[in-house]
């Protein structure tokens, strides 16, 4: 299914596409909500401020949420401000970050080993149709960026794993410890800046809203992945809405209804 929210607009001027990773076009990291979620939630109980576990909980998936596409590390300097709201003395967000991807590689470990060694197929991983579109871009001659909020070498790794990260001659990029040098904004911002394309010209693809917004900043299109993971099968009617609010042109779960998806990006 393709919901079309700007009837009308197309893509047909694109020239670079700007892909998210995780729950865009990787499921590797399917369930990361339910490690880093529990994670904070303990740590904030831990100081027992006489917050109910259900509104801690709220708490912490409200900000998870608000974060989710920019870097790990913003989330993690976010649980450090609540505890610090709470008369406690914080670690720092980086000790915080160890902890959820010491936590996280416990659940994605197997899947890794298996890719590794080759007993599962890529595509075991992939969000539906991701593969069968990335040919078609390439077919076209659009330039492809990948950048993601993971860090920078798990990225490259993990996009190699799925056999993809040929695909983006434009680079592939994840979070470094130095958060001037990478951002989504700060990539898109600096291929607009350059003269090689302007702002109308970009297409991108993403599951949280930092890669729609600034995209649709930058006057470029932008298609909502609100897939409900790990078969993406659905609309996350949560993922929908929070991505149809920050602009996205179009939604879809997945990326299987090529011909149509092509038609509605590509009409001409």
């Amino acid at each position: 299914m393709i919901e079309n929210l700007r009837p009308g607009v197309h893509a047909n001027g694109a020239r670079v596409v700007l892909f998210d990773f995780d729950g865009t076009l990787s499921l590797i990291r399917t369930g990361w909500v339910n490690v880093m979620v529990p994670q904070m939630v303990e740590i904030l109980a831990s100081l027992k401020t006489g917050e109910s576990e259900a509104d801690l909980r709220k708490l912490v998936e409200d900000f998870v949420a608000r974060l989710t596409g920019k870097e790990t590390i913003y989330q993690m300097m976010e649980l450090a401000e609540q505890v610090r709201l709470r008369g406690g003395q914080p670690e720092d967000p980086k000790v915080y970050k160890k902890m959820y991807l010491d936590a996280l590689h416990e659940v994605i470990k197997d899947r890794l080993e298996d890719l590794r060694t080759g007993r599962t197929s890529p595509e075991a991983h992939l969000v539906p149709g991701s593969r069968a579109l990335l040919e078609e871009l390439k077919s076209r001659g659009l330039k492809m960026y990948l950048a993601s909020g993971t860090d920078h070498d798990n990225v490259v790794e993990e996009a190699k794993l799925l056999d993809v990260y040929h695909y983006f001659d434009g680079g592939v990029f994840g979070a470094l410890d130095d958060l001037s040098k990478f951002s989504k904004a700060l990539l898109v911002r600096q291929i607009v800046e350059s003269s090689e394309y302007r702002g109308e010209e970009f297409l991108g693809f993403g599951d949280g809203y930092v890669e729609i917004e600034v995209v649709k900043q930058a006057g470029g299109i932008a298609v909502g992945v609100a897939g409900e993971e790990p078969q993406c099968l659905t609309i996350d009617k949560w993922k929908r809405n929070r991505l149809a609010g920050v602009g996205a042109d179009f939604i879809i779960e997945n990326f299987q209804n090529l011909d149509q998806l092509r038609s509605a990006l590509f009409p001409n």
